[in-house]
């Protein structure tokens, strides 16, 4: 099997250039793709820059020209669920855009007009699962890991009113900026995909200064995650 796995930053990738074994460096265009080995599989793993267009070009990337397998995409989020705090880690059991919005046309916001599939894209129940299994046995203390959805939109969110109209409009439990887009081109080509995301804010009026100082942290204990699953894989 071979495993594609995507951050937006630095900081959700460089754990693991550290860990990889005989790794090789590849550019495409201006994306670059690390490839090699790691707890007995081979992994590709790019930093895909922040947004949802980057996000979809990489993924699309990673199975045209590197023939992944699986996709994980990995990294921080803003919470929306009020029972997440920082540290508190997001297994995707769904992904959304909720920028996207047709509704003068008579559509519901966040629906992809004249397409034939889901707006709402299913991670794999199996990565849901050992993803789930793995964020059980990384996290310490009283951190929590749940099940939930991801809404991705290309804004940083920072305020409470657009965090309530998420929740209440998408049920989402936390919000990020690449995601959707990752779940969507797994879609299309059939591929199994699973988000996981560490909480670095609250997606409130704290959010910028709450990522600034958690991002690293945060970004670090979704790598360890990514870590652990591979080896349940």
């Amino acid at each position: 099997m071979k495993i594609g796995i995507i951050g937006a930053m630095k900081e959700e990738i460089s754990y693991f250039q550290e860990k990889m074994e005989s790794l090789e460096t590849n550019g495409v265009g201006l994306v670059t793709f690390y490839t090699g080995t790691w707890n007995n599989h081979d992994v590709v793993i790019s930093k895909c820059g922040v947004g949802k267009v980057n996000a979809a070009m990489t993924a699309q990337m990673m199975i045209d020209k590197f023939k992944v397998d699986s996709l994980i995409f990995t990294g921080v989020a803003g919470a929306i669920n009020e029972n997440l705090n920082v540290e508190d880690v997001v297994i995707s059991t769904s992904s959304q855009q909720h920028d996207i919005d047709a509704s003068a046309l008579g559509f519901e916001r966040g629906s992809i007009p004249m397409h034939d599939g889901p707006s709402d894209f299913e991670a794999d129940q199996d990565l849901i699962e050992k993803a789930y299994q793995a964020a059980s046995e990384t996290l310490d203390g009283d951190l929590k890991v749940i099940k939930g959805k991801i809404v991705s939109g290309d804004q940083f969110i920072a305020d409470k009113g657009i965090v309530r109209e998420l929740g209440e409009q998408f049920n989402g439990d936390c919000v990020e900026m690449e995601g959707a887009a990752v779940a969507h081109i797994a879609y299309f080509n059939s591929i199994p995909f699973v988000i996981i995301r560490s909480i670095s804010d609250k997606a409130n009026g704290e959010a910028p200064k709450s990522f600034e100082e958690f991002v690293e942290k945060t970004a670090k204990t979704s790598a360890q995650i990514v870590e652990r699953l591979l080896m349940k894989l």
